[in-house]
């Protein structure tokens, strides 16, 4: 047996390829984390259509704290009133975004950590990767579809890199179908390395792009995605509310939508200080963006020199 691999990660994917070691480490280390997960078929999902489904990510402890969470947020920051299962577009209609969730409710820290899909955003990422926002996509019955969309938005140009600068984790809370709203991907779009034309996003329609297709999901599952990849939703047409939660992350280059770098309480970076992954996801690391007291150059010799790191 390859000293790459453990007995441990070989009992838990037998099937699984030994790859040589390579003069990588953080490649070695998450391709053995890959493996170790039994992922390999998601990462050549990831590669070939530019999105992977993982099921069973969250219990079902995790997602009615995560929805209870994110319903109480909603109706702090609106005064209306969240009825989840019949809800018929009186009072939300459409979509409205809830943000920086991350210090909302202890459930979000779990949810950010969960071993799956860091493991393929590190591959996407590298092991430096941040999260750049988390924030859910509340959607009611009515309004019309997202448009279609690369997550490349923020001002990288074209034509993309196919080394992926941001990725997505996106957790289904509620069910996740056509008919509900459902996210809707266009596989292998993260191979034309630029964003769709108007005349290919359905901007302002009532239907998206035929080439897409609906992610269907349980509660607890999520979809994993390249930053390339063209993604939107449908259009609810059921009473009720779909509630997501997406993880957004980008390299540690890359201004994050949300500000964890400068804005993280105390409390929470003292409950995290022996964590070095939380701190990594939250920016603590970051060399750049120092005062008038100069560089911490301390935090420079473990910044990213590879596509993995």
């Amino acid at each position: 047996m390859s000293q790459h691999f453990s007995e441990k990660a070989m009992q838990r994917a037998p099937n699984a390829i030994e790859l040589p070691r390579t003069n990588n480490p953080a490649f070695d280390r998450t391709m053995q984390d890959i493996t170790e997960l039994n992922l390999t078929d998601n990462l050549m999902e990831l590669d070939v259509i530019g999105y992977t489904r993982l099921r069973g990510v969250l219990n079902e402890d995790q997602v009615n704290r995560a929805k209870d969470a994110i319903a109480r947020v909603m109706e702090e920051k609106t005064g209306n009133a969240v009825d989840i299962e019949n809800e018929s577009g009186s009072h939300w209609e459409g979509m409205s975004l809830a943000h920086y969730l991350l210090f909302a409710d202890s459930v979000f820290e779990e949810i950010v950590q969960s071993s799956r899909p860091l493991a393929l955003i590190h591959y996407l990422l590298g092991r430096r990767a941040v999260l750049s926002s988390m924030t859910c996509h509340f959607k009611a019955q009515g309004g019309r579809p997202l448009a279609l969309h690369s997550d490349n938005g923020n001002g990288i140009p074209s034509p993309f890199s196919m080394i992926s600068q941001v990725a997505n984790v996106n957790y289904a809370l509620t069910e996740y179908s056509k008919e509900r709203g459902a996210l809707a991907m266009v596989p292998g779009s993260h191979r034309l390395c630029r964003s769709p034309r108007e005349d290919e996003m359905g901007l302002g329609a009532k239907n998206l792009n035929p080439q897409a297709v609906s992610i269907d999901l349980d509660p607890g599952d999520c979809v994993v995605w390249h930053g390339n990849t063209w993604h939107g939703s449908f259009r609810r047409n059921q009473p009720g509310i779909r509630i997501n939660l997406a993880n957004y992350f980008c390299r540690q280059y890359i201004v994050t939508q949300e500000k964890f770098g400068e804005h993280v309480p105390e409390e929470f970076l003292r409950r995290h200080a022996n964590n070095p992954q939380m701190l990594t996801l939250l920016n603590q690391q970051q060399s750049y963006g120092w005062d008038a007291s100069g560089p911490d150059w301390s935090k420079f010799s473990s910044q990213p020199r590879t596509q993995f790191d």
